[in-house]
């Protein structure tokens, strides 16, 4: 899911004129993060982040519902099937809220993660508007071109963004000092922080290890929207989203560098256990 703080948020920005049309839209958009972390040491980090998330993203009637959190095995393909509920009504401006449809301010997550592999799909407004999200851990530096084999007339349509985690951020408001990289230094691993050039610099390091996040971003709309600015909405959402978690994922090593993944199952179902007892649920009207 995309989250930010790994919290939901909706993708239309807020205009003073419509400009509607009715269409099938079909948006693509690749980035790659690189990381000074393992691709096993990414997989503990990356789940701990969003159990972290979700417990403060929820109270006071909203926040994540996790409905299920459990194996799956599809064929070949075999790994942790979750469902979740992201009440958000908070989350949106008010004129959002007063045209969406009844139900449509929860968003349903359901994530597939076959790590390294993982696909995760929320659709909106019931399933006229959907953002699914395939993602491609790698142990290199972000070299692979199509990672996800795309065909060629996919690809030329696909919108590239390589995302430095240690750059200047583009909404100033979402910055904190203690989830920025360019200050913090891993107590655990002596990791940090990351300074100007330190891509180059940690390819060539072979003591330090490395990986890229390929993240491919599907939309699809079947429903009315605003023709003008969507996509480039759609893009700066998920740049933002994706810059943000991993910023604080990489700043927070020190909490999860060691864990297993049985510690992290622990985390997740006392987690939910606390998420239950905190989220007053909102009753329909």
């Amino acid at each position: 899911m995309y989250l930010y703080n790994y919290s939901p948020c909706f993708p239309f920005p807020k205009v003073s004129c419509w400009v509607s049309v009715l269409l099938k839209l079909f948006h693509l958009f690749f980035s790659r993060i690189i990381l000074p972390i393992s691709v096993e040491e990414y997989q503990v980090a990356q789940l701990y982040a969003v159990a972290e998330a979700s417990k403060g993203e929820t109270g006071g009637g909203e926040g994540v519902e996790v409905l299920k959190n459990e194996p799956y095995k599809d064929g070949d393909e075999e790994g942790q099937y979750t469902h979740k509920i992201y009440h958000l009504q908070s989350k949106v401006p008010g004129w959002i809220r007063a045209l969406a449809p009844k139900g449509s301010l929860e968003i349903h997550e359901k994530a597939w993660n076959a790590y390294p592999y993982c696909r995760t799909g929320n659709p909106y407004m019931g399933e006229r508007f959907s953002i699914e999200i395939i993602t491609w851990h790698k142990p290199d530096m972000g070299t692979i071109e199509n990672v996800h084999g795309l065909s060629e007339a996919e690809w030329k349509k696909c919108q590239v963004v390589n995302i430095d985690i240690a750059a200047d951020l583009d909404e100033p408001k979402d910055y904190k000092e203690e989830e920025d990289p360019t200050k913090f230094k891993s107590v655990k691993t002596g990791r940090g922080p990351l300074l100007a050039g330190w891509q180059k610099a940690l390819e060539a390091d072979p003591n330090t290890p490395h990986m890229c996040a390929y993240k491919l971003v599907k939309a699809e709309f079947k429903m009315f929207v605003l023709q003008s600015k969507v996509q480039n909405t759609i893009q700066n959402m998920e740049k933002r989203l994706f810059t943000n978690f991993h910023r604080k994922l990489f700043c927070s090593m020190d909490r999860w560098h060691g864990m297993t993944m049985n510690d992290i199952r622990e985390m997740e179902e006392k987690t939910k256990t606390e998420l239950d007892e905190v989220s007053l649920i909102p009753t329909h009207q």
